[in-house]
């Protein structure tokens, strides 16, 4: 089948997970905050994984929970410093460079949306230079809600006045979609394959991309 491209206008695009490879994440807070949170205190690191993950799971869905420097103050680290550190490990997904230049051919407006606070942003766009494929980038910082709350979908339309009906989001994340499909985007995919070292994540709830090649048509 092939898919209406006539009918989209925008592209809305999630950042990690989506276009880049979530393992750099996944291994920087479950494994190496949780490391250097057990150096600095001077605890066992199951001690400091309970208490660290405790502390993330008090600030999911909030700005907290992507604020680098509130994790910095939280935690008493460096995170920019301990992210800088490990951006070898900072990867695009294989498919995802096609896609945005597919999108470029077809003269779409193609939005970074990301929840991830800016000096995250600038840290990643740096390393992969992604950038110049995108006509904005977003971040939940600069409409002062993430994602999952329907104020960032509202700020974001009255910003770059686009119309949900003519609008494509791809997110790695399952509640961002639902938030989304209740504003009224009409063209929702979830990316199932957000980190190469997982097998791909199961939702029935939206169609599900293992790759972007698949809207390639």
């Amino acid at each position: 089948m092939t898919f209406p491209w006539e009918n989209v206008a925008w592209v809305l695009l999630d950042m990690d997970g989506t276009l880049l490879d979530k393992h750099f994440d996944d291994y920087f807070w479950e494994t190496l905050v949780p490391e250097e949170f057990a150096r600095t205190r001077g605890v066992s690191l199951a001690a400091a994984r309970q208490d660290v993950f405790a502390r993330y799971k008090r600030e999911e869905g909030t700005l907290n929970w992507t604020d680098i420097d509130f994790w910095s103050r939280e935690l008493d680290l460096d995170i920019p410093a301990l992210k800088e550190g490990i951006r070898h490990l900072i990867e695009v997904h294989p498919d995802a460079e096609d896609f945005l230049k597919f999108l470029r051919r077809r003269q779409k407006q193609v939005i970074l949306v990301t929840n991830a606070h800016w000096k995250t942003l600038d840290l990643k766009m740096a390393h992969t230079g992604l950038l110049d494929y995108f006509d904005k980038v977003v971040s939940s910082f600069d409409l002062g809600y993430p994602k999952e709350d329907l104020r960032f979908w509202r700020i974001l339309q009255e910003q770059l006045a686009f119309q949900p009906r003519q609008a494509m989001l791809v997110d790695d994340n399952a509640d961002v979609l639902a938030t989304a499909r209740r504003y009224g985007i009409k063209y929702l995919f979830f990316k199932a394959r957000s980190s190469s070292q997982l097998p791909p994540a199961k939702n029935s709830d939206f169609p599900a991309l293992l790759s972007f090649h698949e809207l390639m048509f």
